[in-house]
């Protein structure tokens, strides 16, 4: 007999649906970001460390990075992304490049994807050059088009030009789309580093690198993008500069590690280098964890000069992050922990 009333016991168990989560219990993890990182990586080291900060995220859960696309018009950008990819142990993350301008020095970091020891390639890589792989815009439209609506967060770090020309595409056999109805159907935020909204050691009108590299990009995507985008303005990474003590301590769990060797080449320690890029990274994938304020809501509008002018807006589209002195020990903290967290390879 009670064997019997167990065994029915059981099978009413099994008939039951689970609920969410036990009540008083943690809740089910959060599925994670789709995410696309558009990079001028060779322009600065904190490229680098922000593509790094992602494989992080990923192999935490957080993230899912989808793309990689680069406007740094160098032959050995497209690679050297791929090489920390691969160190990573993603190699197969899909990898877009700017074709022509906009043009820029030789990065100083860049020529470590072509490094050998005894013959051969220090960070093995597949992509050979940056025009081996596919145009970014062509890219852009076949990953978002293969996303769910309103799922994926863009993240822009280097300059305006694939965005803006994914703007401008017509529709193709990828989808019956054009550019910007594609990004208003795919996309649910853009997360940039870019522009300047606050005063910088008394210079109120701080003209940004990345914007001034392609002000008609910037504009465009400025005028005509169609969902919500953050900012992270200059005064963002220079209040939440990345300590020279963890490069020189924090990655020498491997010989050879592209995020540290990428830092000594661009400019030796001792230097706390700001970090730009990883502020973007954070707010797209963790935004809701208290690391940043943001703004009211309002229009950047990207002015003939490349001087991006903020006005608010009840229902403005754009807000750009704040941090107070409460939140800087601990937004940095997390950047250096994310940045040096040693890859998670998966099992062969």
């Amino acid at each position: 007999m009670k064997t019997q009333i167990l065994l029915v016991a059981l099978l009413l168990s099994l008939s039951i649906p689970f609920a969410a989560h036990p009540a008083g219990g943690p809740p089910p993890p959060a599925p994670p970001v789709k995410v696309i990182f558009d990079t001028d990586i060779g322009n600065d080291v904190d490229d680098v460390l922000a593509l790094g900060m992602l494989h992080a995220l990923q192999s935490r859960g957080a993230c899912d990075l989808l793309a990689v696309t680069v406007t740094k018009n160098d032959e050995l950008a497209g690679p050297f992304v791929d090489a920390v990819n691969t160190f990573y142990g993603r190699p197969d993350v899909p990898i877009g490049c700017i074709r022509g301008k906009p043009g820029r020095d030789p990065g100083k970091f860049l020529p470590l994807a072509e490094v050998r020891d005894e013959g051969r390639l220090r960070f093995p890589r597949d992509l050979n050059r940056s025009s081996d792989a596919p145009a970014a815009p062509a890219l852009l439209r076949q990953i978002l088009a293969a996303q769910p609506e309103g799922s994926v967060v863009l993240i822009q770090v280097g300059f305006f030009s694939n965005f803006a020309a994914l703007l401008d595409t017509p529709a193709d056999n990828v989808s019956p789309l054009n550019g910007r109805d594609l990004v208003k159907q795919k996309v649910k935020l853009l997360s940039v580093m870019a522009g300047s909204f606050q005063t910088i050691h008394d210079n109120n009108h701080m003209l940004e690198y990345n914007v001034v590299s392609d002000i008609p990009a910037a504009q465009k995507v400025a005028r005509d993008w169609p969902t919500p985008i953050v900012w992270s303005g200059f005064e963002i990474g220079i209040a939440l500069a990345y300590p020279a003590v963890s490069i020189e301590r924090d990655y020498g769990y491997v010989r050879h590690h592209p995020l540290a060797e990428a830092y000594y080449l661009y400019e030796p320690p001792p230097h706390d280098r700001p970090t730009w890029d990883l502020t973007s990274v954070l707010y797209a994938v963790h935004p809701d964890r208290g690391y940043f304020n943001l703004s009211t809501r309002g229009a950047v509008e990207v002015l003939d000069d490349g001087f991006t002018r903020f006005s608010p807006k009840p229902d403005g589209r754009d807000r750009f992050l704040k941090v107070n002195a409460d939140q800087i020990a601990r937004t940095r903290e997390a950047l250096v922990q994310l940045s040096s967290q040693p890859p998670i390879l998966p099992a062969r």
